[in-house]
């Protein structure tokens, strides 16, 4: 059996509990900006619970959230603080044993692949790289729509010589075959991720019901390729859309699940495991209580 990863979970409900304002759209940006001991605290309580990774809060420090003056003006600097920030969670009373994760949005809006543009994409990468790149260990490319964006930011960050986890977002019902946003196969992204030679193959912000699919599609993709590369997933607690309404990720707080336990959403990990993940944690709603609960894995 092989040996599981456990990742941390949300940020963002998790700044919430620790004292800071969660509101749009400044979203996880506003804590680094006026309350960063929070981002600090909830870091630490992801470790606490278990995590050997922690992610940098920027996930929210793009134009789509701050804005284009503040972005141009402190992207960076708030991208450093945000690595700043979770490699003094990791380096406490770890060992070196808690990595850090560079976490690279999405650059144009969650869940947005028609506004994703390659030719911007570079400039707005600049100041986050630049930025957190003294204090991460690799790069957590998250909620990724398409297979464009992928490959876009996946090449960009090539020269850091760092490795490069992808992690894609997936449509939360299965209709005839479980599918990126975009609409792409999870089929196609497996193929990506083992030709452009991510380190790291996951899927995220997403239902957990979908993940089980998608791990057993990319596991199968992955072997007939044989192609070594570590699966994972990390689920959101979203509550579902109604009426097959798109899920508006960027405007509104959405609410998340009641229901998703830490014992539930253990439940699902388990499945995932069987299925090929060995990266296991949590995205939006995923507190430090449900990481606790994947320890056992």
């Amino acid at each position: 059996m092989s040996l599981i990863t456990l990742l941390d979970g949300g940020l963002s409900r998790e700044l919430e509990n620790c004292g800071a304002e969660l509101r749009q759209p400044e979203w996880s940006a506003l804590a680094l900006m006026e309350k960063p001991e929070a981002v600090l605290e909830a870091h630490r309580n992801f470790v606490r619970a278990g995590a050997e990774i922690v992610t940098s809060n920027s996930y929210a420090l793009v134009p789509f959230h701050i804005g284009e003056e503040r972005f141009e003006r402190d992207a960076q600097r708030l991208a450093a603080l945000s690595g700043t920030l979770a490699r003094e969670a990791a380096d406490a009373n770890s060992g070196g044993k808690v990595r850090v994760a560079g976490s690279i949005p999405p650059l144009f809006g969650s869940y947005r692949p028609d506004l994703f543009e390659a030719g911007q994409a570079l400039s707005l990468l600049a100041p986050l790289v630049e930025g957190l790149s003294p204090h991460v260990d690799f790069w957590l490319v998250e909620t990724i729509s398409s297979l464009i964006e992928a490959r876009t930011i996946h090449a960009a960050l090539l020269p850091t010589d760092m490795p490069v986890w992808l992690a894609f977002t997936l449509e939360d019902k299965i209709h005839d075959m479980v599918r990126l946003r975009s609409g792409e196969s999870v089929a196609e992204a497996a193929q990506l991720a083992a030709d452009c030679g991510a380190d790291a193959l996951l899927f995220n912000c997403s239902a957990p019901e979908v993940m089980e699919e998608a791990l057993r599609v990319a596991s199968k993709i992955l072997t007939d390729h044989k192609t070594e590369i570590p699966l994972g997933a990390y689920a959101n607690a979203f509550v579902e859309a109604k009426d097959d309404a798109p899920l508006v990720a960027n405007e509104t707080i959405t609410p998340v699940r009641k229901e998703l336990t830490p014992e539930l959403y253990r439940d699902f990990a388990r499945a995932w495991v069987a299925a090929g993940a060995t990266l296991v944690g949590g995205c939006c709603g995923i507190g430090p209580a449900h990481i606790a609960a994947l320890k056992d894995l």
